[in-house]
């Protein structure tokens, strides 16, 4: 004779088991997709210094591990210590070698590097290289900075 057999669970024991499920199938899907995610690209504001009647900005692009962009155009502006908007700036900081870190230098056009309390990487213009795109790029984008002007996305 057959015996039917049922399995007691404790309370809570059918969340934990579809929480484990839910984990393995989202790990099966990603490694089906193939794609892992992206390295990080670094933009760090450096260094601030006087420039004529120009404030020049030091900007470290480390794309130690990424791939080559032919371009890498972004949008800034530039906030003065009361938060209001003061400078818009347009930056071709490409091409970006694959695996190097480097400085570009540029100059935010009259306006004095004390007034700059914090600069806004705005959007990603153009991003050109590989599989690159300007919303991939933007994704890509980590900010900090160096100096006592904050650097934010």
């Amino acid at each position: 004779m057959r015996r039917n057999r049922f399995i007691v669970a404790r309370p809570g024991a059918s969340v934990l088991a579809a929480l484990t499920m839910l984990a393995g199938l989202t790990a099966t899907v990603g490694a089906q997709d193939g794609k892992a995610a992206a390295p990080p690209l670094k933009l760090e504001l450096n260094r601030l210094e006087p420039a004529g009647d120009a404030c020049r900005t030091y900007l470290v692009v480390d794309n130690s591990r990424g791939p080559a962009l032919k371009s890498l155009k972004v949008d800034l502006f530039a906030f003065d210590p009361e938060g209001i908007a003061q400078k818009r700036l347009s930056v071709e900081l490409g091409p970006v070698q694959d695996r190097k870190t480097m400085v570009r230098l540029f100059d935010f056009p009259g306006i004095a590097c004390p007034k700059i309390s914090r600069l806004l990487l705005n959007d990603v213009l153009a991003c050109e290289g590989g599989e690159a795109s300007r919303e991939t790029c933007l994704d890509r984008i980590e900010t900090e900075s160096k100096t006592s002007a904050t650097f934010v996305r």
